[in-house]
């Protein structure tokens, strides 16, 4: 039970930021998405999608999680998810990606939004699907947080994952990651989690 909390905390803090009632550690949040080049003992070398070269060094309390491939047809009313969107020209918030969290993670999770550092302009929201709607668009999602509500239209073709348990093994040459790492005032890059390619599914990025 204390190692799937653990998992859970750690997943979400990778995902979204840190949990509420953390102290926050030392350092600028700096996101970083690419391909693994190597694993050097406890440096982690990455290509990121800018093509820079980024060392990150990773804590001794390394999470690695992977993910998993779902489906719009494994999303219902009472999932947790994260949706990265972004407004169409139709005035309508469109999702690039979502991820649906787990049941082990809902408690200890944030509701709300903010600003996605996946692309320029999106918006990462974090809440309880209430209804789920068909149009010839595709489906429509209601959302609802504490602080207020969403609709976001997500087409087929949109990425869907759910988190599961990985290891240090899943950081080999060529797999797709992404980190939300920190970057310290003298420059130097750590991480404490790390989510993963497994088993070809790659990581939305």
């Amino acid at each position: 039970m204390r190692r799937t909390a653990f998992l859970a905390a750690g997943l979400f803090a990778l995902a979204i930021g840190p949990a509420v009632g953390q102290t926050p550690p030392e350092g600028t949040p700096t996101p970083v998405r690419g391909m693994v080049e190597k694993l050097d003992g406890q440096v982690l070398t990455v290509k990121a999608r800018n093509g820079q070269t980024v060392d990150v060094s990773l804590t001794p309390d390394l999470t690695v999680a992977g993910v998993a491939k779902r489906s719009l047809a494994d999303i219902k009313p009472g999932d947790y998810v994260a949706t990265t969107s972004i407004k169409g020209t139709d005035g309508q918030l469109h999702a690039i990606e979502m991820h649906i969290f787990p049941e082990a993670m809902r408690a200890r999770v944030t509701e709300g939004q903010r600003p996605s550092s996946l692309v320029e302009g999106g918006l990462m929201t974090n809440a309880f699907i209430v209804e789920v709607t068909e149009t010839p668009q595709g489906q429509i999602l209601k959302g609802k947080w504490k602080d207020g509500t969403i609709e976001t239209i997500v087409e087929p073709t949109a990425p869907i994952v759910t988190y599961v348990p990985g290891d240090p093994s899943l950081l080999k040459p060529g797999a797709a990651v992404t980190i939300f790492a920190l970057k310290k005032p003298d420059g130097s890059i750590t991480a404490s989690r790390v989510t993963a390619e497994k088993d070809g599914v790659k990581p939305p990025m």
